[in-house]
């Protein structure tokens, strides 16, 4: 039994962490998520390692503990920065304050729209299985990817007017 376990952990840490990662934002908060759950998973072992895909098992843990997290009111808040001067081709920075802007984006998601993009456009799965790993209806999976691409455009078109105003 311990060994399996231990397999299992050797085997799938780094994905869980990766996803853990891009739920969370930030790579401390995603380890202690990830080793949170992987403490449960192993009070539970027997019944984890008798599922069916026992890594969804897990992952579907990670995605419920996320979304259950209580936070303070000020862990959430976001600080923005200014936006990014006209890029170059070969700018390193400004390809890492695009991608600063965009952990930004996904962390002002509500938690259940933000799991289901990490899950539907990170970890590249059907709806179906999102919604059972979520634990909705397909419907539920396709009205928050909606919503989240929705506020992610919203937010760049809001950029680019800002931009157009400053030309």
């Amino acid at each position: 039994m311990m060994a399996d376990y231990e397999d299992f952990v050797r085997a799938h840490l780094p994905r869980l962490l990766r996803y853990a990662t891009m739920l969370t934002g930030e790579r401390e908060q995603a380890a202690d998520l990830v080793q949170d759950v992987l403490v449960k998973a192993y009070r539970r072992w027997s019944r984890v390692s008798d599922a069916e895909h026992p890594d969804r098992y897990v992952l579907r843990m990670v995605t419920n503990d996320y979304l259950s997290w209580r936070r303070s009111r000020s862990a959430r808040l976001i600080a923005v920065g200014d936006p990014p001067d006209e890029a170059r081709p070969d700018d390193f920075a400004s390809d890492h304050a695009a991608r600063e802007d965009m952990w930004q984006r996904l962390a002002r998601l509500p938690r259940r729209q933000r799991a289901v993009v990490v899950l539907r456009y990170y970890e590249q799965l059907a709806d179906a299985d999102i919604a059972d790993l979520l634990g909705c209806a397909q419907a539920t999976v396709r009205a928050h990817a909606r919503k989240a691409l929705t506020t992610l455009r919203h937010g760049l078109s809001i950029d680019r007017m800002a931009q157009a105003k400053e030309s």
